[in-house]
């Protein structure tokens, strides 16, 4: 199958691209926040959110004609059960916000139900604003008998909020498609209390505690027989005895008891259980931390990959974001699928994915990958060509990533300490030095430091001239750049960030990913 990167809505993606029963382990975290809208906010340089605002669904979650048509399919579905239960909900809820958000969700989880294999299994990932109802919908879809946990993750250390007690967990809801379900145990450290039982040390230095070898309280019975002149009700036949005092694995005791050796570096851990608080958020000094507010840790990922899926088994996120799952993916040997609906996270996984593993391979579907295809998305949707070409060279969009007037300017580009590039994206065919002209203005108003057109076609000679007379930009300690830079789209795909040039990258905007050492082993099951 190869891994798969999908720009585009997940139904689509899901319905046209994806076959019956051909992925192992689903993960998602679907958007969802009080205010009825997904944003993916980015700071800019002074940390406020609301410099690059992005709306990625201008009017998702809000009861309207694609809401009712997504109700409308799962009555239609071959699913009575998940028929039933949206209808239920929307007797009980009307039409809202988080009616439109369940409906929404419903026709795509009959799709990940469809694609999953019959040893398959789901997770979902979301807060206690929505997990209630999500859960009713999932025994609908998956069957009730398939639920497996509801997982709490404890995402934060401490979360302020007024009139009520601190919200810092999310929600985790595990599903099986089937009654034979892939599962392999995962464990956790044990912890310093634990750790510090195994007192006790062999010549060679292995630490070790002991345990009982008799049976005698157990249930079931025992083995009666005398060994080496100790008699009781023994846990293991004479034979097991033997073999376990030829591995110097039992303890002769001052008072004439036997007791089993347990070695610590044989420990495996402690099973995982249903609430983990030993995975912590990406705090803003996490090397692993890329710029996106949403982004979940890796450990995260590894874990539920561990424990659903095996090496070469195919993983699945319609709702990828940054792409820590797919990294997880490729980093734990598995094949992968991702997708989302904005141009900037494909971008960043990308990058993301081409920073951290040296041979990664995998094709990106929906997006343009030459000239001729860059040409027909500025045709189709000029709002969407910009924020494909901003994605290009690392840049966000500005003016909120809102259509309509956009000040002069389409994106933003942070470098240094607190500088900022501002990009002005051209789809058209048309191209003159009253660009120029504009940027130069637009750069001296914002008071930026740079400015950068964006242009499809190439630029004539008379702009190359306006923007080399508008002189340099110089950073202490950086040699200077062009002030106004003219970069086509043709060579944004092939240089792409490396076509702007500025002297220093924000280390806290879109971070480059640490290069993981071995790009395709197992992880150790022990987390």
């Amino acid at each position: 199958m190869g891994n798969h990167l999908y720009y585009g809505d997940n139904l689509k993606v899901l319905r046209e691209s994806i076959k019956d029963s051909s992925v192992d382990l689903i993960y998602l975290d679907p958007p969802f926040n009080s205010n009825a809208s997904y944003n993916v906010l980015f700071k800019g340089p002074q940390g406020n959110d609301s410099t690059a605002q992005i709306e990625a669904f201008d009017d998702t979650w809000q009861w309207g004609e694609e809401a009712e048509t997504a109700f409308a399919e799962v009555l239609r579905s071959p699913n009575g059960a998940a028929a039933e239960m949206l209808r239920a909900m929307r007797a009980f809820l009307g039409e809202n916000a988080m009616m439109a958000y369940l409906a929404m969700m419903a026709v795509r989880m009959l799709e990940l139900h469809r694609v999953l294999k019959p040893t398959g299994s789901l997770y979902l990932h979301c807060d206690p604003t929505a997990s209630h109802y999500l859960k009713i919908l999932l025994d609908a879809v998956f069957g009730a008998d398939n639920f497996k946990n509801e997982i709490t993750w404890k995402r934060t250390s401490a979360h302020s909020d007024g009139g009520k007690f601190g919200r810092n967990t999310d929600i985790i809801l595990f599903f099986s498609k089937g009654r034979n379900w892939i599962w392999n145990q995962v464990f956790s450290e044990y912890d310093q209390k634990y750790v510090e039982r195994f007192r006790n040390t062999d010549p060679d230095g292995r630490r070790w505690t002991d345990d009982n070898a008799t049976a005698k309280g157990l249930s079931g019975g025992g083995y009666d027989y005398e060994y080496k002149g100790i008699r009781s009700l023994w846990r293991y036949p004479v034979k097991t005895m033997e073999k376990l005092d030829a591995e110097n694995r039992l303890h002769f005791t001052k008072n004439g008891g036997i007791r089993l050796k347990r070695y610590l570096d044989e420990a495996k851990g402690m099973p995982v259980q249903a609430l983990w608080d030993d995975i912590p958020p990406l705090n803003s000094q996490s090397q692993e931390r890329l710029g996106y507010p949403t982004q979940k840790p890796v450990a995260l990922l590894e874990r539920i990959l561990n424990a659903s899926s095996n090496p070469g088994d195919v993983v699945l996120d319609p709702f990828c974001g940054c792409g820590t799952t797919v990294h997880a993916a490729q980093k734990l040997g598995r094949e992968w699928i991702g997708i989302d609906v904005t141009h900037l996270a494909i971008g960043l996984i990308e990058k993301r994915l081409r920073d951290a593993f040296a041979d990664v391979a995998f094709t990106t579907h929906g997006v343009p990958t030459d000239l001729g295809g860059a040409q027909a998305l500025a045709e189709a949707d000029k709002h969407e060509f910009e924020k494909w070409a901003l994605s290009l060279i690392d840049a966000t969009p500005g003016n909120q990533g809102k259509k309509g007037a956009d000040g002069g300017f389409d994106g933003n580009r942070y470098f240094g300490k607190s500088n900022r590039a501002i990009v002005s994206v051209k789809g058209g065919r048309n191209v003159g030095v009253s660009m120029i002209r504009d940027l130069d203005s637009v750069v001296a108003r914002l008071k930026a430091d740079v400015g950068i057109l964006l242009t499809l076609v190439p630029p004539t000679k008379p702009m190359q001239a306006e923007a080399a007379a508008a002189g340099q930009f110089e950073l202490d300690g950086f040699n200077p750049v062009p002030r106004l830079q003219v970069v086509t789209i043709e060579e944004a795909l092939k240089l792409r960030d490396r076509a702007v040039r500025l002297p220093a990258i924000r280390a806290d905007m879109f971070r480059k990913a640490a290069r993981e050492e071995d790009g395709g082993r197992q992880a150790s099951l022990d987390l």
